[in-house]
């Protein structure tokens, strides 16, 4: 009996018709890879800002009236940021102490922004000597321009703080803004504006700034009582 078979042409055909749905099912998978990366890159910035707008809050919400003198010898205000000073500088009260170090409760914080990072810079004195080195932390990357004003006592937004004409030079009586806009525009992302209520003063003793939030301070930082600062 004669054997029937596959032709050279028809086995061609097959090839081609399998070879054409495997590349389309590769470009699916690799679509799929490619489109499941971008998620977890968007998820994790978005951890990222949600981390970076806590810690601000948390700082801005203890912000203590406590000029200080920098690593020559000039004082320095309470609160110095916006136009004319590179980022924000402040003290903030709250700084926890569970070994139970001789230091103060007061901590001396700044924002800076540094080519396209947003840098949190603190020390470990208030009053600076020349080799008192901030430790860094870079909060938000991929960062094209970061901004801040401040709402003075009479509801006008300044772009710079002190106020120029109430500035003391870092005598510590200049009274602090009742609120700080910070504005970040991201790559990929567009521009964040984020508004924080300041505290107007500060009770030693006291577990919240009076004036501020308490609930800038669930991660659990700072919540210990404060001991009166000079």
């Amino acid at each position: 009996m004669r054997q029937q078979g596959f032709t050279l042409l028809e086995l061609l055909v097959s090839l081609a018709i399998f070879a054409l749905i495997g590349a389309m099912a590769y470009g699916g998978l690799q679509q799929v890879l490619e489109q499941r990366q971008s998620t977890e890159l968007r998820s994790q910035q978005l951890a990222d800002l949600q981390k970076s707008y806590r810690i601000m809050q948390r700082d801005l919400e203890q912000v203590i009236n406590r000029g200080i003198r920098n690593q020559f010898g000039d004082p320095v205000d309470a609160l110095v940021g916006g136009s004319g000073y590179d980022g924000i500088e402040f003290s903030r009260a709250g700084h926890a102490n569970p070994a139970g170090f001789l230091r103060s409760d007061v901590q001396r914080v700044a924002y800076v922004p540094d080519q396209d990072t947003l840098i949190r810079r603190t020390w470990r004195v208030l009053d600076r000597a020349q080799d008192s080195l901030p430790d860094e932390e870079v909060l938000v990357e991929g960062l094209q321009q970061f901004t801040i004003r401040f709402l003075d006592d009479a509801d006008e937004w300044r772009d710079n703080w002190p106020p120029q004409q109430t500035q003391t030079g870092g005598a510590g009586v200049t009274d602090l803004p009742r609120a700080a806009q910070v504005e970040i525009a991201l790559d990929d992302v567009g521009t964040l504006s984020w508004v924080f209520l300041l505290p107007q003063n500060y009770i030693a003793g006291s577990q919240v700034p009076v004036g501020g939030n308490s609930g800038g301070n669930s991660e659990g930082e700072g919540d210990e009582e404060q001991e009166a600062t000079p």
